[in-house]
């Protein structure tokens, strides 16, 4: 359909003055049928002038972009705070933060990347420099990993994904295979940054424990006065299966350590006691996963086809699922009979609370 014509008084008239004026544009029939390439002498055509203004005009209703009173104060913003375009000199953050105080509802703090938004606060992340102070001390020094974690308050997790990224890191550097500094130098410049610095606070807790939902409970448990009441008296108040926060920790250790010079010894041979016997509990793991895998081998039973094809075959014990079935020693637990909350006319809310 013919594009639409703005409502006017004027421009009526104005197109069809425009149409009796504007000269025809003629061909004859021998011209019509004469290939496009041969020039004919027939062709009687004329170029028509230029239009007049209220031709070029553009049939479009869709009104122009006003601009507006906070589109003009943001564009106002941006000139006046041109320090946001390119990254600080100092190392620290850019955030919006360093020069609004108040946002609509609260008080701004310098770790809020968007001031509106008070419940996201930018956390702290590893410098380049700590993961390489973490690689060094773990894989040139030789310390434990619960010495480095205690050391540095990192915790063990990420003690040990820092200690595998740089040592694919070296790796990729030794074979020459291209990196991604700048992506990397970029990225570190948005986040606030812990270079393990004196006066630093603490990067992240190191021991927290899991809270059993069981131990959320209030319990009255009578005890007799003439013996101690332990952690271990307390978990089993709750539980028998509930472990005391001292075999929770991951570093527990340092609570023996603390205990040690709390008894008087001195600090220095506390804290080499600390790393010996950090030493030995992870070389005691070490050993226990390694017996672990290599009787998960002996139990396996390896074919070679000779195709490049290779087989292997474990003996099961069918006992393993369980009275009911269910048990996740059973194999191919995940599979068979659905849950019972899949079935039509199952109660699928609490009736009861244990």
């Amino acid at each position: 359909m013919p594009p639409r014509i703005r409502s006017s008084s004027h421009q009526p008239q104005q197109l069809l003055n425009y149409l009796e004026s504007s000269p025809s544009f003629s061909l004859s029939p021998a011209s019509a049928l004469a290939p496009l390439h041969r020039p004919t002498p027939t062709t009687t055509a004329t170029i028509s002038p230029s239009p007049p203004p209220c031709s070029r005009r553009s049939f479009s209703a869709t009104p122009a972009v006003q601009l507006t009173r906070m589109r003009r104060k943001f564009k106002d913003w941006c000139v006046n705070n041109a320090l946001f375009r390119e990254p600080s000199p100092d190392g620290s953050t850019n955030y919006v933060s360093r020069v609004i105080s108040q946002s609509d509802w609260n008080k701004v703090s310098a770790d809020m990347p968007f001031p509106n938004n008070p419940q996201f606060r930018s956390q702290p992340v590893l410098s380049e420099k700590a993961r390489e102070m973490i690689w060094e001390a773990v894989m040139v020094k030789g310390m434990p990993l619960k010495a480095v974690s205690a050391q540095f308050h990192v915790d063990m997790r990420r003690v040990a994904a820092v200690v595998r990224m740089k040592e694919i890191e070296k790796k990729w550097e030794r074979e020459n295979k291209p990196m991604a500094y700048p992506y990397a130098r970029a990225i570190l410049g948005m986040l606030p940054r812990a270079n393990f610095l004196q006066g630093e606070p603490p990067f992240e807790p190191i021991n927290d424990i899991h809270v059993h939902s069981y131990t959320m409970q209030q319990l009255f448990v009578p005890t007799s006065e003439s013996r101690e009441f332990t952690r271990a008296d307390a978990a089993k108040a709750f539980g028998d299966h509930i472990l005391p926060p001292d075999d929770k920790m991951r570093i527990p250790e340092l609570v023996a350590m603390e205990r040690k010079i709390a008894d008087g010894m001195e600090p220095r041979d506390a804290e080499r006691e600390f790393i010996r016997e950090a030493r030995e509990s992870e070389q005691a793991f070490a050993a226990k996963q390694q017996a672990r895998l290599q009787a998960a081998e002996e139990r396996r039973i390896r074919v070679d086809s000779g195709r490049g094809i290779e087989f292997r075959f474990e003996k099961i014990n069918a006992e393993d699922v369980g009275p009911t079935g269910r048990s996740r020693r059973g194999v191919g637990w995940r599979y068979g009979v659905p849950f019972m909350d899949r079935k039509r006319g199952q109660v699928k809310i609490p009736t009861s609370v244990e």
